[in-house]
């Protein structure tokens, strides 16, 4: 097993759904339009069994590193703290992106519009079918 795999495995062993509701609840209003939507997306793609094993890894990883407080550039640093974590989300999403489905983001818009009511934008996905 490589050290990637390692890394990987540790940061997938660190999503749990308890958590990621938790984070995306206290700091939504701060993470901006594109990683809410990027992280919500993964999340349903996730929960769905069409999604390959391998893509759920690649989510696992990308939602533990996510979910984590103290990652490569801690989440309380001003400005920059998510940055690590926007990456880290949008290079999965794009990892993963042919098995987001328009039901995923569907959900997205509406966990979107619960929270922000109508006006909350989301990015949408081209579907590549």
């Amino acid at each position: 097993m490589t050290t990637t795999q390692h890394i990987n495995e540790a940061y997938a062993a660190q999503f749990s759904p308890v958590a990621f509701w938790d984070k995306l609840r206290a700091g939504a209003s701060n993470f901006g339009t594109a990683l809410l939507t990027r992280a919500l997306a993964l999340y349903y793609a996730l929960q769905d069994p069409d999604t390959p094993k391998w893509a759920k890894a690649v989510i696992l990883s990308a939602l533990g590193y996510f979910i984590m407080p103290l990652d490569a550039i801690p989440d309380v640093v001003l400005f920059v703290g998510l940055a690590d974590d926007a990456l880290v989300v949008a290079g999965a999403f794009a990892t993963v992106a042919l098995h987001v489905k328009e039901l995923h983001m569907m959900k997205v818009r509406a966990k979107l519009e619960e929270w922000f009511g109508r006006n909350g934008e989301c990015i949408e996905v081209q579907q590549r079918r």
